[in-house]
C-alpha cells in the first residue's frame, strides 16, 4: 500500500525538485556574477531550503542529534557514511550556518541544474578518484584552505553512496588522511547518518515515504592528537557502530 501511494507522491516531488534546480542555477548565477560570493552563498541557503522542503511531499523528517558538540572557530573535518543524495540536501540546509564546503566526485562538475554550479563556484571541490594526479593536490588545496581560513568539509569516504542498503562500503583513507595532514589545528567530526536510504528503497522510482532521517554527531577527534592511522580507524569505527540495522 505504501509503495502504491509514493508512485503519484514522486511523481509531485520530482516536478518540485527539477523547478527548484533549474530556477536556481540562474538565482545563483546572478547572485554569483552580480553580487558576489556571499549573495551566491545565500541564494545555495535558499536553495537547500526548497530542496529539503520538497521532501516533506513525502514525508519525510530530519533529526540532528548533538548538534552542540560541533567544535566553533577551528577547520573542521567533517566525516560521514553515505546513504543517498538526501545526505547532501541534508548537510546543505541544516548545517548551513557553519557554510559546509564539500569533497564530491567529479562527475558532478556538469550536468546537474543548481548543484553543479554549487560546487564549481565555492561549493567545494571535485576529484577524479581514479587520478590521483588531480584528486591529491586537490584534496591538500582544501585542507590548507580550511586551515587558513577555519572552516569547515564535509567528506564521504565510501565514495559511490550506498543507495539501497544502510550497509557501508569500505571507507577509503587516503582522503581523510591528506585532509588532516596539511590541516593539523582541524577537528575530525565523525557524523553518522541513519535511514536516507530508506528514500531510493526501491530505486529512484518511487521513492520511499515517512522516513525519519537521523544525523548523529559524534566527539570530535583533534588531528594534533592523533597519529593519521589512528585518526581514520577511530573515525570508521565510530561511524559504523551508530548505523541502525
Amino acid at each position: 500500500m505504501g509503495k502504491l501511494i509514493s508512485y503519484p507522491l514522486s511523481v509531485i516531488y520530482y516536478l518540485l525538485h527539477k523547478t527548484t534546480l533549474i530556477v536556481f542555477q540562474a538565482i545563483q548565477w546572478f547572485c554569483f556574477n552580480l553580487f558576489g560570493y556571499k549573495a551566491h552563498r545565500k541564494s545555495v541557503d535558499a536553495m537547500f531550503f526548497f530542496l529539503v522542503f520538497n521532501t516533506y511531499i513525502l514525508g519525510t523528517r530530519y533529526k540532528i542529534e548533538n548538534r552542540h558538540k560541533l567544535p566553533t572557530d577551528v577547520p573542521l573535518i567533517i566525516v560521514a557514511n553515505h546513504q543517498s543524495m538526501y545526505d547532501f540536501t541534508t548537510f546543505g540546509w541544516f548545517f548551513r550556518k557553519i557554510h559546509p564546503l564539500f569533497i564530491g566526485k567529479i562527475e558532478l562538475r556538469k550536468g546537474w541544474a543548481g548543484i553543479s554550479y554549487f560546487l564549481t563556484h565555492g561549493g567545494g571541490e571535485l576529484i577524479d578518484r581514479k587520478n590521483p594526479a588531480q584528486s591529491l593536490p586537490a584534496l591538500k588545496k582544501v585542507a590548507q584552505h580550511i586551515e587558513a581560513n577555519k572552516l569547515p568539509v564535509v567528506i564521504f569516504p565510501e565514495g559511490t553512496r550506498s543507495n539501497t542498503t544502510s550497509k557501508t562500503k569500505p571507507f577509503k583513507g587516503k582522503g581523510l588522511k591528506i585532509l588532516c595532514e596539511f590541516a593539523p589545528s582541524a577537528y575530525v567530526v565523525p557524523i553518522t547518518i541513519n535511514n536516507s536510504w530508506k528514500m531510493t528503497k526501491w530505486g529512484s522510482f518511487p521513492l520511499g515515504i515517512g522516513n525519519k532521517i537521523i544525523f548523529t554527531i559524534h566527539d570530535p577527534i583533534p588531528v594534533k592528537e592523533y597519529s593519521l592511522q589512528e585518526i581514520f580507524e577511530k573515525t570508521e569505527q565510530t561511524i559504523i557502530k551508530a548505523i541502525l540495522p
